[in-house]
């Protein structure tokens, strides 16, 4: 039985390494070393792979995948598909102008006419956009020619 203090806050965890225990639970729900499990077979110079759970050896993932995958076959032979048919609304996908930020579709919910109108952030009025404000400052009216 060991005690370990976190250095940051000082919270105490009491490490049962022949139970595999430790109070923070990560030891007993992950079957694998928490930092604390750790800091106890550093201090008692113990190999902390003793106390991972068997479920992650090399030998018992390789059980898990010696079963045989049953092949598909041939596309032509599989049976015709008979349920619902998913038709995409391609007007709803993102627009191709420049390079996307996500892959995310948008809905019904994501139009324009859901959010209002477009307003300018400049003049408040609608049908326009802060870079395309007719008030806007451009180099033309910057100086009398």
């Amino acid at each position: 039985m060991f005690e370990v203090c976190e250095m940051q806050d000082g919270t105490i965890y009491t490490v049962n390494l022949a139970q595999r225990h430790c109070d923070c639970g990560h030891f007993q729900v992950e079957r694998l070393p928490c930092r604390h499990v750790f800091a106890c077979c550093a201090n008692q110079r113990l190999d902390w792979q003793v106390y991972v759970h068997d479920v992650y050896t090399i030998s018992e993932i390789c059980k898990l995948y010696r079963g045989e995958f049953v092949l598909m076959g041939d596309p032509s032979t599989w049976d015709r598909y008979e349920g619902a048919k998913v038709i995409a609304n391609w007007t709803l996908r993102r627009a191709t102008k420049r390079r996307p930020k996500s892959t995310r579709y948008l809905n019904e919910m994501d139009s324009r006419d859901m959010r209002g109108p477009r307003r300018c952030t400049t003049c408040g009025r609608e049908g326009h956009s802060r870079s395309r404000c007719p008030q806007r400052a451009g180099p033309s009216s910057a100086g009398g020619h």
